[in-house]
């Protein structure tokens, strides 16, 4: 394996939500934090930080966490939110809220298992249950599989509108306002030659113009309902306290998508400076309360501002204008840099699953095998990017994507994994409250699987 070493010292952060998990669990997110040397084989990087000085602030780990949590799944909110009423899904937020920070809190507690600054997945699998790897691989591939799908999805939805935006006499039909049109022009001309990259280290400064979206969008949110006089609301009847029926089985997975950063909190545990626990659990509430602020400001104003009509993507809602165009577009283009950086690591979750089913002895319990041969990466990436592309050209609705994956790998990555790792690590320990928990947000998570899933699947099948 070619091996190379070199001194960084260079911000580097995840991207808007998603986005999603950011390269490699062991790869450096904070700003300014010190890594004194890595060792990198093309698709795989190990990042050894200097133990005696890492220096990335608390700061940098709340930013970079925020940065992750807030993503696509605010766009669904107000319509997760119009399926079951405003009280109700003021307290799913929150419920979902805390039971991800209860997951990140015991993933925390878990890294401290492991020696030095080298946690992981893999390394507190490896110390619970080693034969679990493969079903955190497949966890992260689909959620990152469908991260890269809702991507596609809202390029092909967000892209005619900006089309009318620009030019309001573009007739409907005009192949201009085809989402198929702009999903195959953007995958063609620039997400394909960007995929089959195998590092992709320059996309890391994009994330500012991420959370600039993330404000954008709660300042549409804000004027249109408060100060936008001409903007007509929803009658008081379409506004409903409180409305309980089984269509809350296929929302309650896009609350749960919304919090989803648990990929990149062992990232951030290696890397602040004071990790102690004090120091996580501020980190650690401060990401998921600012962004139960912002996803509570999006989700009430949307459902407020369009009642029970809420769509599954709120920025489609708004009227024409600049000041809309202008979040638009932002948000297109931190999707367009975003979709990289999902068939990434998806790639490699794919690569790892791969080794375990050909039974590759060597490479398969090791957590950075051998690169994949040029071939293998060439058929990988294609079979991912059709994939995506077909899903995403046939799919239209946004919320039905983000209900899938977060019923299937958010709630593994948020709640299964954190909770059975932390219940393993003190299976001698008496019974705590802490321990009581984890297996409580285990047993959640797969109840929330499977019946949510169920009732996905269901749906989808009889319509």
């Amino acid at each position: 394996m070619g091996t190379k070493y070199v001194d960084i010292d260079t911000p580097a952060s995840s991207i808007f939500s998603s986005f999603g998990p950011s390269l490699d669990e062991n790869r450096p997110l904070l700003s300014r934090s010190t890594v004194t040397s890595y060792t990198t084989t093309d698709d795989h990087e190990e990042t050894v930080i200097d133990e005696l000085n890492p220096n990335a602030s608390p700061f940098s780990g709340i930013f970079n966490l925020l940065n992750t949590i807030l993503g696509t799944g605010m766009l669904a909110m107000p319509a997760a939110v119009a399926t079951v009423g405003l009280f109700p899904g003021i307290i799913f937020t929150l419920i979902s809220g805390i039971a991800s920070g209860t997951g990140l809190y015991f993933l925390s507690e878990s890294a401290d298992r492991v020696e030095g600054r080298r946690a992981s997945f893999f390394a507190v699998s490896q110390l619970t249950y080693p034969g679990a790897a493969v079903w955190f691989d497949t966890a992260i591939a689909i959620k990152c599989f469908g991260v890269a799908v809702s991507y596609l999805i809202i390029i092909g939805d967000i892209m005619p509108q900006v089309v009318i935006s620009f030019d309001s006499s573009v007739p409907k039909d005009s192949i201009l306002m085809d989402r198929r049109l702009w999903i195959t022009a953007v995958m063609f001309g620039l997400l394909i030659p960007l995929s089959f990259k195998r590092t992709l280290d320059s996309f890391r400064h994009i994330s500012a113009l991420a959370i600039l979206a993330v404000v954008y969008l709660c300042a549409i949110v804000i004027y249109y309902y408060f100060f936008a006089s001409d903007f007509p609301k929803p009658p008081p009847e379409e506004i409903e306290w409180v409305h309980l029926t089984n269509g809350i089985l296929g929302k309650l997975p896009v609350f749960i998508f919304g919090f989803t950063c648990h990929q990149n909190l062992f990232s951030v545990h290696n890397e602040v400076k004071n990790n102690d626990r004090r120091s996580m659990i501020r980190i650690i509430l401060s990401s998921i309360i600012t962004a139960g602020v912002f996803y509570e400001l999006i989700a009430i104003l949307g459902y407020l501002s369009f009642g029970k009509n809420a769509r599954g993507n709120i920025i489609l809602e708004y009227p024409v204008s600049w000041f809309v165009a202008g979040g638009r577009l932002a948000i297109v283009i931190c999707v367009l840099f975003g979709y990289p950086l999902q068939i990434h690591p998806c790639r490699g979750s794919v690569d790892k699953i791969l080794l375990r089913i050909n039974g590759d002895k060597e490479n398969k319990n090791s957590p950075f095998p051998d690169p994949p041969s040029t071939v293998k990466h060439v058929a990988m990436t294609t079979a991912l990017l059709i994939g995506t592309y077909t899903l995403a050209i046939t799919v239209s609705q946004l919320d039905l994507v983000l209900a899938f994956v977060g019923s299937t790998g958010s709630t593994a990555v948020s709640f299964i994994l954190p909770g059975l790792f932390y219940f393993k690590l003190n299976e001698n320990q008496p019974w705590t409250f802490g321990k009581t928990t984890s297996l409580i947000l285990a047993i959640f998570g797969f109840t929330v699987m499977t019946v949510c899933l169920s009732y996905n699947i269901f749906i989808l099948v009889s319509h």
